[in-house]
């Protein structure tokens, strides 16, 4: 009974994690639909979602002040926006491979302003990740400065948010999902005032524009999976260890690079796919080392323990 849960899970965020970076590259290609609208519609969406899942009992909200996830909400925005706005301008690929930078960024950042260390096997990981990304980059025959601009921005973004999530979590002692019930509706304030300066609300290209019948269900359908995505990852990462689940990330990563090419017809040049492996490799290794350093720090703390 708990493996076929867990089998559902599993094929729940995978299916979802795929489908909404399609859905949107769709939206984006095909029908033109603003970004920040969708972006408002996804964190309206997955707010719905969590009122819901508060009314069935699946978690209790704990009382938060506004200050205090403020600056959580502006960065929350700031990522979704400039991930979407990635994907938006690059290839499927690219907009991929860029996350991926993630790590690295994140390292940086706890290195500098936490002063946290880290060892020299994991820096030099870090050395592959950077190098792949270049090169797919570089060698991107859609290269797009202006995707690589949003996606550089995007991903120091992404890296303060979960750095700070983490800092946030441990300093108020509250989980994902309480955190997130009170981040959406905030972040859809933000864009609610943001949107009318840079994307028009009425008429042609605006979010009460005269969209056909199948794009709003397709809109309608992105903000559900976006929610079905933050719902899968916290269940996940609350009933299986870090191994499947970072296993399961890098078979989303590559599910996802082949997706692009297929769908989209990305042309693939012999020097991005020596980027990509070379990324892929660098993310395998870093989640190696990062796994034998949290098994070799619990059976210290095991012999500690011992009488």
């Amino acid at each position: 009974y708990y493996r076929g849960r867990l089998a559902a899970g599993l094929l729940a965020n995978l299916a979802s994690s795929i489908c909404i970076v399609f859905l949107n590259k769709w939206l984006y290609v095909r029908t033109g639909f603003p970004n920040l609208s969708l972006t408002l519609l996804h964190f309206a969406a997955t707010w719905l979602g969590l009122r819901c899942c508060q009314a069935l009992g699946l978690f209790a909200p704990k009382s938060l002040r506004p200050a205090q996830v403020l600056p959580l909400a502006l960065s929350f925005c700031g990522f979704v926006v400039f991930t979407n706005l990635s994907l938006q301008n690059n290839t499927v690929g690219t907009y991929q491979l860029a996350k991926a930078m993630t790590t690295p960024v994140i390292v940086l950042i706890q290195s500098l302003a936490y002063g946290k260390t880290f060892p020299a096997r994991i820096k030099l990981t870090l050395i592959p990740i950077t190098l792949g990304v270049f090169l797919n980059s570089y060698y991107d025959v859609k290269f797009n400065l202006l995707g690589i601009i949003f996606a550089s921005i995007g991903v120091l973004v992404t890296s303060l948010y979960q750095v700070w999530v983490g800092a946030k979590q441990h300093e108020l002692q509250v989980n994902s999902m309480q955190l997130l019930y009170y981040q959406a509706p905030m972040s859809c304030g933000i864009l609610v005032c943001v949107v009318p300066f840079f994307e028009p609300v009425f008429g042609e290209g605006g979010i009460f524009g005269p969209w056909t019948l199948s794009a709003v269900f397709m809109v309608l359908l992105s903000g559900v999976i976006a929610f079905m995505v933050n719902l899968t990852i916290y269940w996940i990462i609350g009933n299986t260890s870090p191994v499947t689940y970072n296993m399961f990330g890098h078979f989303k990563f590559c599910i996802t690079l082949m997706g692009g090419y297929i769908l989209f017809k990305d042309p693939l040049s012999i020097n991005q796919g020596l980027g990509i492996t070379c990324t892929l490799f660098g993310i395998l290794a870093y989640t190696h080392f990062k796994l034998s350093e949290q098994d070799g720090s619990k059976s210290k703390s095991k012999l500690v323990q011992r009488p």
